[in-house]
């Protein structure tokens, strides 16, 4: 390997690393409304000059990534005909491209008012 492609390799990985570790920090919120069928929250996303685009929500033991819809207060919300099962995964598109997949977020007992950090 020539030097110069050492030296691209270098800058790639150390770009990668620093967009690692300048994640933007997410949080959320279990609203009034969430039951067993319906979840409803609020997404804090503490990153500047960008916002979410998309959230998906994936029930624990399924392979399937199901939208959640903004509503006119800015919650996220789900409803569903049948029982959620958690915990809960979450992906998510900001407005400025970065994705991300939190696992295990919001736990099967969730309550309302408590907030929910990812693990890091």
């Amino acid at each position: 390997m020539s030097s110069s492609s050492r030296m691209l390799a270098a800058a790639v990985l150390a770009v990668l690393f620093m967009g690692a570790m300048c994640e933007a920090p997410v949080t959320f919120t279990v609203e009034k409304g969430s039951d067993e069928k319906n979840l409803a929250l609020s997404i804090k996303y503490n990153k500047e000059g960008d916002s979410m685009a998309e959230v998906e929500l994936k029930e624990h033991g399924s392979n399937e990534w199901l939208a959640l819809k903004k509503n006119g207060d800015g919650v996220w919300e789900i409803k569903s005909d049948k029982p959620l099962k958690g915990p809960f995964n979450f992906r998510f598109v900001s407005e400025k491209g970065m994705r991300n997949v939190f696992d295990d977020v919001v736990p099967a007992e969730f309550k309302v008012g408590t907030t929910y950090k990812p693990e890091e």
